[in-house]
């Protein structure tokens, strides 16, 4: 099984299943050059927010921490601990900050 992104109006194979661990993330390149963060949870659902800190312009948000604010999924950033919830791309921290997110497939 593989892991889709839909990127544009196209549907973007970016990696294997197996790859993906619950509760850790996982960067991946897309053909625009910009970098997802993909993660699966605990429950086995598959997420995908750019990877790119808004706050540091850093890379790294495939690297955070998961958990959950009010039934909602998040990561928090590993540099200044902003969270992202992984639905909405919206920054619990700041309501005038977002990330992109992308729709994902495992097929």
């Amino acid at each position: 099984m593989n892991v889709q992104l839909r990127v544009a109006d196209d549907w973007v194979e970016v990696c294997e299943r197996a790859r993906l661990t619950p509760g850790r993330g996982l960067a991946a390149l897309l053909p625009d050059g910009r970098q997802a963060a993909l993660f699966l949870d605990r429950g086995g659902r598959a997420y995908a927010i750019d990877n790119l800190d808004p706050f540091t312009g850093a890379a790294v948000l495939s690297r955070g921490l998961l958990g959950t604010a009010d039934g909602r999924p998040f990561v928090a950033s590993p540099l200044l601990k902003q969270r992202f919830d992984l639905e909405t791309g919206r920054c619990l921290d700041d309501d005038e900050v977002a990330v992109e997110t992308h729709p994902v497939r495992i097929a």
